[in-house]
């Protein structure tokens, strides 16, 4: 039997009651238990199958991107793991909760959610400290004020992703990139323990972009950082830090692992129903795609 924590050299130097003592407090060590799993996981509507055979598991400490071609599956997988899609097929477990036997609503409230569909509901004169406070209580238009404690811990996660400045200012004059990362301090006012960013560069301009994904790169190497999934079509998005790829296609796992193995021109290609040449640059992708024999002039 292995002892955790104890040199081979040295466990003769230990009397027999403390390495009992020290054997049974390891096998009550309660397993380190996944951000989420998911197996076999099927989607069917009438006679379509939007996902199919989904098997997938996210550990703690890892970040992941969800990548893919439109119609991959990317959204439907989104809205079956926060609970909007009943499964047809499969189990799926979320942070250590099984879907079918645990209220799923209460356990969104531990998952943060940035997307656009959220971005366009908020309240054109709210103030971005008001839609922060929003976050705690998981509503659109918040007509409570939230306590001085609510406030204040608003203004902290301001600061943490580099908005405090913007406190006081209404929504409606906030830039896209602005915006963005004030949802995502609304999302990480409730301390979820999974943050899902659902696109969250559509419309922004390349400035705007690069801004912003180098904002996300600090905020996912904060050892407090929640787990992190981005759904992106754009492999210029992965950012260091990102250490894991789920790609998708048709409703189907292509390739999941680490970014450095799973990222790859020939997945790539398969993904995208075309031929493409991954580079890399430092440490960020670029992709580019060769025209097809039948559009070349």
């Amino acid at each position: 039997m292995e002892f955790i924590g104890i040199a081979p050299a040295r466990r003769q130097n230990f009397p027999p009651p403390v390495l009992k003592a020290l054997t049974q407090s390891a096998a009550r060590r309660p397993a380190r238990r996944p951000v989420l799993q998911i197996e076999k996981l099927q989607l069917r509507r009438g006679d379509t199958i939007i996902l199919d055979d989904i098997s997938w598991r996210v550990e703690r400490g890892q970040h992941w991107v969800i990548l893919g071609a439109n119609g991959s599956g990317k959204t439907s997988l989104l809205r079956a793991l926060l609970g909007y899609f009943t499964p047809t097929d499969g189990k799926m477990v979320l942070l250590g909760r099984s879907f079918g036997r645990t209220d799923w609503r209460a356990l969104r409230k531990h998952v943060g959610w940035v997307s656009s569909s959220v971005r366009q509901l908020m309240a054109e004169e709210e103030t971005a400290l008001e839609t922060v406070v929003s976050g705690k209580f998981a509503m659109i238009d918040l007509w409570r004020r939230g306590s001085p404690a609510d406030r204040r811990r608003a203004q902290q996660l301001l600061r943490r992703v580099e908005c405090a400045a913007l406190a006081e200012r209404p929504w409606r004059v906030l830039s896209m990139g602005e915006q963005q990362r004030v949802l995502i301090a609304r999302a990480l006012m409730a301390t979820p323990r999974l943050l899902i960013l659902d696109e969250p560069c559509a419309g922004l301009d390349p400035a705007a972009r690069e801004h912003f994904l180098q904002f996300l790169q600090r905020l996912i190497r904060r050892e407090s950082s929640p787990t992190v999934l981005l759904v992106t079509h754009h492999v210029e998005e992965i950012v260091p830090g990102f250490s894991h790829v789920l790609l998708l296609h048709s409703g189907r796992v292509l390739a999941a692992g680490k970014t450095s193995a799973t990222l790859t021109a020939r997945a790539l290609s398969r993904a995208f129903n075309a031929r493409i040449a991954l580079v890399k640059s430092g440490d960020r992708f670029a992709l580019t795609v060769s025209p097809r024999p039948d559009r070349m002039l």
